[in-house]
């Protein structure tokens, strides 16, 4: 593996998104920093959430799930993208058309409590900080295994740049960032498999003859059948399909556009663009069970992408294609991070340090450091990263999707209600991926239940959600049917009848004054 060539890739991914980022600079406002002024084109902001939504666990650890454990795996990429439909239908323009900037400015806007925010904050920090350990481990093993440098310096790297780029701009930067990174992370990966393709059908032969194939592993569990694989399968698809409307990095993209339509829009983009991305990381998977070495174990299966090209591609060219590939999987850390640490950055500005920009720009240090100390102290303990995404997804899944699904389309729902639902998917589920990750699963029904914990506690929030709310019936608040009539009517009908004004009973909360702070109601 050439070790200049990926290091020049490195130092040029970070090259780029730095000064792409100083767009951001032309950022002075507090919508700004938030949500860019909501300004962001529908094509813009599908090629940015692309971005942020395409992982260590899309980019890497799909492909090593495949190689490891086979065929199931191939649930991942469909669910990551499918979640995208359901977030088209339930959420997308109602969720931009409440004017929020976070997912505690929803909350507290349809709830009017002040628990509720608090409870969702706390989700959002945990979340984002949960999601951002495996990138910055992904990180560390992607250099290590490319420059043989130290795990701890992909870490430390990821955070100084994206520190960087949400100071700097906030959103505004970030967005134009995460745009860029899509299409490299897209070609970096497109342009390998086509060559591997054509060297394994023997259309061509750049630097030789490729190894001999070997029989594909066959200790994968997953491959073997029955029950525990069948629950694995649609506890998988549980927490892929309903996860992707709770991560609150990716719903505070839609913040960003113009109306509802726009979001929409956006929606479908994403759903495109995504649909064409999954398409490769099963070529990877594919060949890697062919040709790769057998890996000691799932965490190591992460590194087949990173070492393929060089396996089937002896030579100058191989070097390249190799390059390229370590280029686009260091795009994948930076802008999953820099979506996250947007998010977290928010939340805790308005909650803690004043909502201004000053206040934006001290949460984002504290947003992007405290996730970089933990993967610092902490080893991937043999978990994939794929898996340990899939985890963190569980846990969305049964704290924001209740929340945002109801809220949305549940008149009924009341405070107690949501905080009780979110407190008990919450709880629930990062217990089983705390037991997950520290190996305390054990073989059997036991460990297969806590390694995929969404079927049971995504039910569990839901019922929960809906028992507590119908139970105090006398807490729903006053102002809901205005509310959601906001959240359902069309901006321009919304303005005819209202005269855009802004909702009764709210304009005294938090959320409500930000929004008329920017013009939007």
């Amino acid at each position: 593996m050439s070790t200049p060539g990926n290091l020049t890739a490195v130092l040029l991914v970070v090259a780029v998104t730095v000064v792409v980022g100083g767009y951001g600079l032309r950022a002075r406002s507090t919508p700004d920093f938030y949500v860019a002024s909501r300004t962001v084109s529908p094509l813009r902001n599908a090629a940015a959430v692309s971005g942020e939504y395409l992982s260590a666990a899309s980019y890497l650890g799909i492909a090593g799930l495949l190689v490891a454990y086979g065929s199931t795996m191939l649930w991942y990429g469909i669910g990551y993208t499918a979640g995208y439909l359901l977030l088209l239908v339930l959420v997308a323009a109602p969720l931009r058309r409440s004017g929020a900037y976070t997912v505690s400015d929803f909350a507290e806007a349809r709830l009017g409590s002040l628990a509720v925010r608090r409870t969702a904050t706390a989700f959002v920090v945990l979340i984002g900080w949960l999601y951002q350990i495996p990138q910055l481990q992904g990180a560390g093993l992607a250099l290590h295994a490319a420059l043989g440098a130290p795990a701890w310096s992909g870490a430390v790297l990821v955070t100084a740049v994206v520190l960087v780029s949400v100071i700097a701009g906030g959103m505004r930067s970030v967005t134009l960032v995460q745009a860029v990174q899509f299409w490299l992370k897209l070609a970096a990966l497109a342009v390998p498999a086509i060559v591997l393709l054509l060297v394994w059908r023997g259309a061509w032969h750049p630097g030789g003859s490729p190894p001999p194939a070997h029989a594909p592993p066959a200790h994968a569990a997953a491959d073997q059948g029955g029950g525990q694989a069948l629950y694995t399968v649609y506890s998988l698809m549980v927490a892929t399909f309903l996860g992707a409307m709770g991560l609150p990095h990716v719903i505070a993209r839609f913040y960003t556009n113009p109306d509802g339509r726009a979001a929409r829009r956006t929606t479908v983009g994403v759903l495109g663009l995504l649909g064409a991305f999954y398409l490769l990381p099963e070529v990877y998977g594919g060949l890697g069970r062919l040709y790769a070495p057998h890996p000691a174990g799932a965490d190591q299966a992460d590194t087949v992408v990173l070492l393929l090209p060089g396996r089937l591609v002896p030579g100058t060219v191989g070097q390249l294609l190799t390059a390229l590939v370590v280029a686009g999987a260091f795009a994948a850390f930076l802008s999953t991070c820099s979506g996250l640490a947007l998010s977290v950055a928010a939340v805790l500005s308005q909650d803690l340090l004043g909502g201004d920009v000053r206040g934006f720009r001290r949460a984002s240090a504290l947003a992007v450091l405290a996730p970089c100390g933990i993967a610092l102290l902490l080893s991937s303990g043999g978990v994939s990263v794929a898996h340990e995404v899939g985890l963190i997804f569980s846990v969305a899944a049964s704290t924001f999707c209740p929340l945002l699904v109801l809220g949305i389309w549940w008149r009924r729902l009341t405070a107690l209600g949501a905080v009780t639902g979110m407190l008990v998917g919450g709880g629930l589920s990062v217990t089983a991926a705390t037991f997950t990750l520290l190996g305390a699963g054990g073989p059997g029904w036991a460990g297969i239940l806590l390694a995929e914990p969404a079927a049971w506690s995504v039910p569990a929030a839901f019922a929960t959600m809906v028992g507590v709310s119908l139970a105090t019936p006398g807490r729903v608040p006053a102002g809901t049917s205005v509310m959601l009539a906001r959240l359902h009517l069309p901006e321009a009908l919304e303005a005819g009848t209202q005269g855009r004004s802004t909702v009764a009973g709210d304009r005294s909360s938090p959320s409500a004054v930000r929004r008329s702070r920017d013009g939007h109601h």
